[in-house]
């Protein structure tokens, strides 16, 4: 069933106006019709029942049905702390990690990142990521949409404080995630394509950043918010909960 993203007030027995991004989306994308049903939810908590009560390709409304408290988040918070990278390689972190459960993702500026924008053209790649975790926790059956914040440069974020584990990935990390304690926050730091240069890690140190190693493969910068994922939630989130 579609399932749909409204950061509004939602209540049961009542009809709204779905905004134009919606409008277009349901009637002029997925072409549906008055009378159909579909669920949405507006992060603050469970999901909703709703039919299309009208439509057409200038306005269409919504009749709330019913509520339903369930919960698909996880039991642990983990924050994807990505260096920025060129072409679809954020997209793909942002897409895949919001699948698995991230609750945030901060983009991070360093020293070997090439990607240099100015202010303007900043705001409107923090709008695409937000668009791409919004599609995710759409197609996922997330009751929440991760947060996705303002990029940091690298020194600043790494002198920030962070909840639970601060771990920096990093080839040779003499930390591994089954000598780690059991958790429910971890923020993981991933570097760009050419990875973190010896300062940024001497940095990283003093702050207390463990080096974090995910085996003998070198794994590429989209991969690895991914794997750091995977391996948390299998060990400390919903996955372990599976038979």
């Amino acid at each position: 069933m579609t399932r749909l993203y409204l950061p509004q007030p939602l209540t049961v027995g009542t009809t709204i106006t779905l905004p134009d991004e919606a409008l277009r989306h349901l009637v002029q994308v997925l072409r549906m019709e008055a009378g159909e049903r579909l669920t949405v939810f507006n992060g603050l908590g469970g999901e909703y029942a709703a039919t299309l009560a009208s439509a057409s390709r200038k306005a269409a409304t919504l009749a709330i049905d019913a509520y339903d408290p369930i919960s698909r988040e996880a039991p642990i918070a983990i924050t994807i702390a990505q260096c920025v990278s060129k072409g679809d390689r954020m997209d793909y972190a942002v897409q895949k990690a919001t699948e698995l459960g991230m609750a945030t993702f901060q983009p991070v500026l360093s020293a070997r990142g090439v990607v240099k924008l100015d202010g303007e053209r900043w705001e409107k790649k923090i709008e695409h990521w937000r668009g791409v975790a919004i599609s995710a926790a759409e197609q996922s059956g997330r009751t929440a949409v991760p947060e996705v914040e303002a990029p940091l440069p690298f020194e600043r974020f790494v002198a920030t404080p962070c909840k639970g584990l601060k771990l920096i990935l990093a080839p040779g990390g003499t930390v591994t995630v089954n000598t780690l304690p059991r958790t429910t926050a971890v923020t993981a730091l991933i570097g760009p394509e050419g990875g973190f240069s010896p300062l940024e890690l001497e940095l990283a140190d003093r702050h207390g950043w463990q080096r974090l190693g995910l085996g003998p493969r070198i794994l590429r910068t989209e991969t690895a918010p991914v794997a750091v994922l995977a391996v948390f939630m299998a060990l400390h989130g919903d996955l372990a909960a599976l038979p």
